[in-house]
């Protein structure tokens, strides 16, 4: 896909970019093509970077004590970013890897604060995206308190109904804090696979 239908993606799906905003986001940002199991970040490592999903899936993870714990999935016209290594110039806390052949549009920071400053509509383009992600996690963290299993498959279902089609079911486990036999408990009985 062209960088100029990205940015016109990201301008509808989250907060309209004028024209010029839109030619310098165009000039700054790069499209890469990824393979399947290519990591955009890895624990440890400083990442100024912020990654649009044109197409395909990424999901960040932690390695805890030998365990891959996923605790979030990015799909098409979503963002991901190792938000700690981004907003505090720390090492990332985790790893974030496709699970699908990519396309995504990557931005670094100082091109983020640049636009910002710049543009006030690409500043309304960041309050938007980091508003949607901060709803997203504390969706998350209110399913993991509050719901059953059963109701965090259903959740996680109603958000991306595809997802079994694109995650593995042993990081969909992860991401909802139940075993894989549990969601396979689940799954043969909710939907008789």
């Amino acid at each position: 896909m062209s960088k100029e239908k990205i940015i016109n993606i990201i301008s509808e799906t989250y907060s309209k970019l004028t024209y010029e905003c839109q030619q310098e986001l165009l000039s700054v940002s790069k499209v890469l093509t990824l393979q399947k199991g290519e990591q955009l970040v890895k624990e440890g490592q400083y990442s100024d970077k912020i990654f649009f999903i044109v197409n395909g899936c990424a999901r960040a993870f932690y390695l805890k004590d030998g365990k891959d714990i996923s605790d979030w999935f990015a799909f098409e016209n979503d963002f991901i970013s190792s938000i700690n290594s981004f907003f505090l110039n720390i090492p990332s806390p985790h790893y974030i890897e496709l699970l699908e052949d990519s396309e995504i549009l990557e931005l670094s920071r100082k091109d983020v604060e640049i636009l910002s400053d710049k543009y006030r509509d690409f500043e309304r383009l960041s309050k938007v995206i980091i508003t949607k992600t901060m709803l997203r996690q504390q969706e998350r963290i209110s399913s993991m308190q509050f719901h059953s299993a059963g109701e965090k498959y259903e959740n996680i279902l109603s958000i991306q109904p595809n997802i079994t089609k694109k995650v593995p079911l042993t990081h969909i486990a992860s991401y909802i804090g139940i075993t894989l036999e549990t969601l396979s408990r689940i799954r043969k009985s909710k939907i008789g696979v």
